[in-house]
């Protein structure tokens, strides 16, 4: 399973190349839609989302059967950022499962910065 070329198919929306990465019995979960797709219907989902992306692996666990990414996306106009975590259980040297979760990227919220805590990362 080469995560980098999965990841690069993904972003750039190459439906023929993202196929090939998933078991034929696969399903993903999106979590904070609360949504389960068939990997056409992810395909789908993911290839006619509007815009253009672009985006960088941060992190990669690999343990067993399971791969976790942790991956920062973007608008390649700049005007859109999230970070999405997956979890993908592997089987036969292809995603079986998709489990992911996606975030927006953003400012700490008000109440949180008056309260003088933290400070960023980067």
């Amino acid at each position: 399973m080469n995560i980098q070329k999965y990841w690069e198919a993904v972003l750039r929306q190459q439906p023929d190349k993202i196929k090939p990465f998933f078991h034929k019995e696969a399903y993903i979960n999106w979590h904070n839609t609360n949504e389960r797709f068939t990997v056409d219907e992810f395909i789908k989902a993911n290839c006619e989302y509007p815009g253009d992306w672009d985006g960088m692996i941060e992190k990669v666990v690999e343990k067993d059967d399971l791969i976790i990414t942790v991956v920062r996306v973007f608008s390649q106009d700049k005007t859109a950022f999230f970070h999405v975590t997956s979890f993908m259980k592997i089987k036969a040297g292809k995603i079986i499962s998709l489990d992911e979760y996606w975030g927006d990227d953003g400012k700490a919220p008000q109440w949180r910065l008056d309260m003088h805590i933290g400070k960023s990362i980067e």
